[in-house]
Formats: structure tokens, C-alpha cells, sequence
């Protein structure tokens, strides 16, 4: 099985010492997010064919990299990187940062261990389309030769998206829009040329509709990635989360409501004082990342 840690929330950068715990331990416990039922995940070598981390911030797990490589399993980084405003992401390192720990990954680790994640696209009054071009061209330019993917999406517009969108939009004044599918699809079609221009595969995560000439639907969690790095055959069905979805089957480790990054476009994040309050209460030393929810 390969684990997922995680798309609810950011493991490396604010659970580390519990995940390192839950591998000496053997296993975690996860709860079912849509009917909280708990279940056991078996975390030994023996059951892991690999994992795929996603994070802001993987310095406190690239301080335990040796750690990390005993357990004797490969593993994917899929690493975001936006460099948003302040008004849109309140609290990620900054991405000079970001960058030089992808290129730590690379040189330390596997050059296909990092995947840049510019994701989702944001298109407000502060990054308007001609924002993201500029933005990424410098992006990519600062990455090359450190990665060979990028992914893309664009911004979901739950109903929890939707808000926490408008109360940030009138608490720093800007306005926000969700574009009509051919504007989407048209800047999709500019970043995949400058991600070329620097050596980068663009893939669009989940929007298959948003996939334009050059570009492939993006694999975030793949096998066939893991099994360049790790040197061994994975089997794994391909089997989607969600539709759109093109990744291989996983099992998730995290739990939604619990990042404090404050990024006001996270569909994983429903009021950023909930997250605060139970990455508060985490407990390193227990079976899941938090036992207790408010």
C-alpha cells in the first residue's frame, strides 16, 4: 500500500515527530472523515510500498532525512509552491526557501523525489492571470534542473472555499472570480509553454477538461514514480479519489481542520481557528494525528 500523509493536511511541517513515532510504532489509527469511524493503518515495511508527502514546509523532516531513509522505502514529495500574497496564503515559508529544500530533495535524495505543486490557481484583484505568468515563469526559472514536473489546478469553489474567499476579500480588500472554463483553459495552455522552456512536464490535477496540448493529466500519487526512486515493481490499482483523479490507490494518514497554514483557498480547511485549536491539542504520542476533535 502506499500512504498518502497527506492531502487533509500537512504532516511534515507540523506533524513530523508523530509520524516518525507512528513508523517506530508500526501503525496509526485514521478517522473516517465523512462517517468518524476510526481504522487501523499498518505503517511496517512490510506493508508500505512507499509514501507520498504534501506539504509547504518539509524542513523538519528533511532534518531527519537519514530517519526517513532507513525505514527503506521510497518517497514522493509533491511540494507547493505559490508564493502568493500574504492576503492569500498567511502563513507559508517564503518561497526561496521552498525552493532550496526541493533542491535538497533532488541532490539528496532521487531527482524524482520532488514534484512542484503550483496549486490551486487563484485568480483575484492581486494575482490576476497576468500575475500567475509572471509568477510562474519566475517560479519555474528558480527550479529548473530540480524537478522535471510541475502540477496545476484551479482554485475548487466549495461552499467553505466561497466564504472563507469573501471574508478575506473584504478583510484586506481585494475581489475574487472564478473565470469561465475557455480562460482556464487558455492560461493552462501558456504555463504548460513556459514550463517547458524549462524543462518542466506540466500536469493538470483532477480537471481533465483543463488538459491542453503538451500537457498530461496529472498521476500525484504514482506508483510508476515511487518505483523509479525505490528500484522495485509496486503493483497499485489506479484509482482515483474523487473524479478527474488520476492517481494510484493510497490510504490517507491525516485529518482535515487540522493545518494552520492559513491559505484562504484550502478546501481541506473550514475556519482557520478550528485548525489552530487542534494543532494545539495534538498529541505527538498518540495513535492518530488528533484524538480528540472539538
Amino acid at each position: 500500500m502506499i500512504i498518502s500523509a497527506s492531502c487533509r493536511t500537512d504532516i511534515p511541517a507540523f506533524y513530523s515527530e508523530w509520524f516518525f513515532r507512528r513508523l517506530e510504532a508500526g501503525h496509526c489509527t485514521v478517522r473516517n472523515p465523512y462517517s468518524g469511524q476510526s481504522y487501523r493503518v499498518d505503517l511496517r515495511k512490510k506493508q508500505v510500498d512507499g509514501f507520498v508527502f504534501w506539504t509547504r514546509n518539509f524542513g523538519p523532516m528533511l532534518r531527519r532525512l537519514d530517519e526517513l531513509a532507513s525505514f527503506g522505502r521510497p518517497f514522493v514529495v509533491q511540494y507547493t509552491v505559490t508564493g502568493y500574497p500574504r492576503a492569500i496564503e498567511a502563513a507559508v515559508i517564503e518561497p526561496q526557501r521552498a525552493i532550496e529544500q526541493i533542491g535538497s530533495l533532488a541532490a539528496r535524495v532521487h531527482p524524482a523525489c520532488p514534484v512542484w505543486r503550483y496549486d490551486p490557481i487563484l485568480i483575484t484583484s492581486l494575482t490576476p492571470p497576468e500575475y500567475h505568468l509572471e509568477n510562474f515563469r519566475d517560479l519555474a526559472a528558480r527550479l529548473q534542473g530540480s524537478t522535471d514536473e510541475v502540477v496545476v489546478s484551479f482554485a475548487q469553489m466549495y461552499a467553505k472555499t466561497r466564504r472563507n474567499l469573501d471574508a478575506a476579500a473584504e478583510r484586506n480588500g481585494f475581489q475574487w472570480i472564478d473565470p469561465a472554463p475557455g480562460q482556464k483553459l487558455a492560461l493552462a495552455a501558456e504555463l504548460t509553454q513556459i514550463a517547458k522552456q524549462f524543462g518542466l512536464q506540466l500536469t493538470v490535477c483532477t480537471q481533465p477538461e483543463f488538459v491542453c496540448a503538451g500537457a498530461v493529466e496529472a498521476r500525484c500519487v504514482d506508483a510508476r514514480r515511487l518505483e523509479r526512486i525505490g528500484g522495485f515493481q509496486i503493483a497499485a490499482a489506479q484509482r482515483g479519489t474523487r473524479p478527474g483523479c488520476a492517481c494510484h490507490e493510497s490510504r490517507d494518514i491525516g485529518d482535515y481542520d487540522t493545518c494552520p497554514h492559513g491559505c484562504i483557498y484550502c478546501y481541506a480547511v473550514r475556519h482557520r481557528r478550528v485548525a489552530l485549536a487542534r494543532y494545539r491539542a495534538h498529541d505527538p504520542a498518540a495513535e492518530s494525528l488528533l484524538p480528540v476533535l472539538p
